[in-house]
């Protein structure tokens, strides 16, 4: 008898659904920008967050949208996707229409409380067309 509960509960537990949960979407939280590196026809330009202009960034499960502020006010959002360490921002919303509707491909990483996200800003309506590197610390 404790020999068929045994095989019905290893059954009952093989056949059900699973108890793993997914990890945590590790970029869910709020980030805020440090620096931003602007790779433009062999020319770089770094621009430092943490003086006279500030930036956030804040996902949800679904969505991101970012805030910043300085000597002018920016923000924009919309859905994004995640797989692997791709992730592409669909711009939805943004001050400048000329950017709205815009698909924006990243690679990122993350190392500790630290995210590094890396692609290409091409926007022919604005004439914006350069590489981008922006690193952010995990805001607790």
């Amino acid at each position: 008898m404790k020999l068929y509960l045994l095989l019905f509960s290893t059954l009952l537990f093989a056949c059900g659904p699973s108890v793993t949960q997914q990890p945590a979407n590790h970029l869910m939280g709020t980030w805020r920008l440090l620096n931003q590196y602007s790779i433009a026809k062999g020319d770089t330009t770094i621009t430092d967050y943490t003086k006279d202009q500030e930036m956030i960034k804040i996902i949800n499960d679904t969505h991101f949208a970012f805030l910043k502020h300085g000597s002018a006010f920016d923000a924009g959002g919309g859905r994004y996707t995640l797989k692997g360490d791709q992730y592409t921002e669909h711009l939805e919303f943004y001050n400048n229409k000329d950017w709205e509707g815009g698909v924006f491909n990243f690679t990122i990483s993350i190392h500790g409380d630290t995210l590094i996200q890396k692609g290409i800003e091409k926007v022919e309506g604005a004439g914006v067309d350069h590489e981008i590197i922006e690193h952010y610390i995990k805001v607790k």
